[in-house]
């Protein structure tokens, strides 16, 4: 981030300000993106991509509208804003838009998150390539191998913000993520196929490459072979990977916007218990190097520890200004941060014993869930649990049910979760789950 850019982000709210505009949040974004691809032993791709714009939010007469530009240039940034005023005067009111009420700045943590690397902005051509070399050539040790590529993603995001009323702050982190999307020859002319990635703020958080690799390779071997699974109500044990992404849908509609709109089974339920007492769910925004820590939200709210779920019963929801003050709702934040869900003492492997037979899922194939309703339909991939232990692979299976209904039923929670994601979810065990298969 250019040091001078809070100084024109403060700049762009001056302007909003002489322009007519009764209030204005700005924020001046800059990114760098690099990639890096190698496919089946060489280099495809390079990219290294830098932006920059200033997003300006406008309240004006009772009005509202949003406006992005890339063109910082100081007389053309102020003609920008200046005709941008004009058009906001042209809209409808709206009585629910408003700047964030001030007070919701107060009480920002001075906990240090330690998201910026700078080993990431040192890294050089030498070192991705030779990243990609040992992912490939982790790739490359089983001859049925098809396909491999390897990738690398690293880059930085920067933004500084100020308002009409108060708000400034900066916010500046880094990231890298490595890995393997691998192919292989299975029997006749079918294909196993996965993959596995690792991401960080800080280098030296990432496995190796070779490692990433591996794991990579061993996801896409226990594929070979896999066949549809039976039809049944049976016991499914979600691997740690793919329990982020359930816990994401069950999150889709735990918010005032979904609320507002009658669009979520979660609104109703606030201070009830609607799931089991083993689910715990807090938003934290504080975890140093969390792939989505920070200190305010884009609304300049003072980012706070939020539990959503304690015990099964709903405590909080994701709640802005704006829809907060449509559904006479207290604002809390806008959008979900760092998301940790309560893990227990059980590894993965006493959660396969404990569901004795069943279905072990390790990734999800599609499909879809209604926030409304809670009703589910999810393709998945994973293997049988035949004697309490992983079992043959099986694919082309889908499982139905109702979000709700599912995590009332959760019955044990693993001690293992998944630190490559912004849901950080362990391993979890459903009773009494619908399949469809064979």
């Amino acid at each position: 981030m250019q040091p001078d850019a809070a100084a024109r982000a403060a700049d762009a709210v001056q302007m909003a300000l002489e322009s007519g505009a009764a209030d204005a949040f700005a924020v001046e974004n800059e990114s760098r993106d690099v990639e890096f691809s190698y496919r089946d032993g060489a280099l495809e791709k390079v990219k290294d991509a830098i932006s920059r714009n200033i997003a300006l939010e406008l309240y004006v007469a009772g009005r509202y509208s949003a406006h992005t530009t890339t063109d910082l240039a100081p007389d053309r940034l102020r003609a920008f804003i200046r005709e941008a005023v004009a058009l906001t005067r042209a809209l409808e009111p709206d009585e629910y838009r408003k700047i964030t009420p001030r007070e919701l700045f107060a009480g920002r943590s001075q906990t240090d998150l330690d998201l910026l690397d700078p080993a990431v902005a040192a890294l050089d051509r030498g070192q991705r390539l030779a990243w990609c070399g040992a992912l490939d050539g982790a790739a490359r040790t089983d001859a049925r191998v098809i396909s491999a590529t390897a990738g690398i993603y690293d880059g930085s995001v920067a933004s500084s913000a100020a308002s009409s009323n108060g708000f400034s702050g900066s916010l500046h982190s880094t990231y890298c993520w490595l890995g393997s999307d691998i192919t292989l020859k299975d029997r006749g002319d079918r294909r196993a196929e996965d993959s596995f990635y690792a991401g960080c703020t800080h280098i030296e958080d990432l496995p190796p490459a070779q490692g990433i690799g591996e794991t990579a390779l061993r996801r896409a071997i226990a594929r070979l072979d896999a066949d549809k699974g039976p039809t049944g109500r049976m016991t499914m044990v979600v691997d740690a990977r793919a329990a982020s992404s359930l816990v994401g849908r069950l999150l889709a509609s735990a918010n005032a916007y979904a609320v507002q709109q009658g669009r979520s089974f979660w609104g109703t339920r606030i201070g009830q218990r609607a799931f089991s007492e083993k689910l715990e769910i807090v938003d934290d925004p504080l975890i140093p190097r969390g792939l989505a820590s920070r200190l305010y939200d884009a609304e300049g709210i003072a980012a706070k520890v939020l539990p959503i779920v304690t015990g099964g019963v709903i405590e909080n929801l994701y709640v802005d200004t704006y829809y907060g003050r449509k559904a006479d709702m207290a604002p809390t934040t806008g959008s979900p941060s760092n998301v940790r869900v309560g893990t227990g003492t059980q590894s993965l492997a006493e959660l396969l014993e404990e569901a004795g037979e069943g279905v072990y899922v390790t990734s999800w194939l599609g499909g879809n869930a209604d926030g409304t309703t809670g009703d589910f339909s999810l393709g998945l991939r994973g293997h049988l649990i035949e004697n309490g232990a992983i079992g043959r692979p099986v694919g082309e299976m889908n499982v139905t049910g109702n979000l709700r209904t599912l995590f009332t039923r959760l019955e044990a929670v693993g001690n293992d979760p998944y630190p490559y994601a912004t849901i950080l979810a362990p391993s979890l065990l459903f009773p009494g789950v619908d399949f469809s298969g064979a």
